[in-house]
């Protein structure tokens, strides 16, 4: 039997793992303003997710900034700092290879506050109430 598995779409546990690893400590990085720029200072950052490359050499980090404001002037200063927050992240966790990090904006509020729109619509609402019913065992 072969140990390889068939290629998929979902990640493995030692993706999952150093992605958290690399999540944990990006965040305590811009937590301790370990990187100088006023931008990152001004706008504390939440690191939400990072998804690595099977070959564990590209990090994809998930980032908003506090209530999601000057969140492009934020993803440019990351970018500007992409060499020094790998070097630190670097000397916090040892892999054979410091992944190179690429963040874009988490999109996940969004789909959240859609979702939590949608719910509070009057139609939905509407369809959620409870009816007076005529079953069988309702009075």
């Amino acid at each position: 039997m072969s140990r390889l598995s068939p290629k998929s779409h979902t990640p493995t546990h030692r993706l999952e793992r150093v992605g958290e690893l690399i999540r944990h400590a990006m965040a305590e990085i811009l937590a301790r303003g370990d990187v100088a720029d006023a931008t990152l200072e001004r706008h504390p950052v939440t690191v939400h997710a990072v998804r690595m490359s099977p070959d564990l050499k590209v990090a994809a980090v998930s980032v908003m900034p506090l209530g999601g404001q000057d969140a492009a002037a934020t993803i440019d200063a990351l970018n500007r700092h992409k060499k020094e927050l790998r070097t630190l992240i670097a000397h916090k966790i040892h892999l054979k290879f410091a992944p190179d990090l690429r963040f874009a904006l988490d999109s996940s509020f969004d789909a959240q506050a859609r979702i939590d729109a949608l719910l509070k619509s009057p139609e939905v609402a509407r369809d959620l109430e409870p009816r007076g019913g005529t079953h069988g065992d309702e009075p």
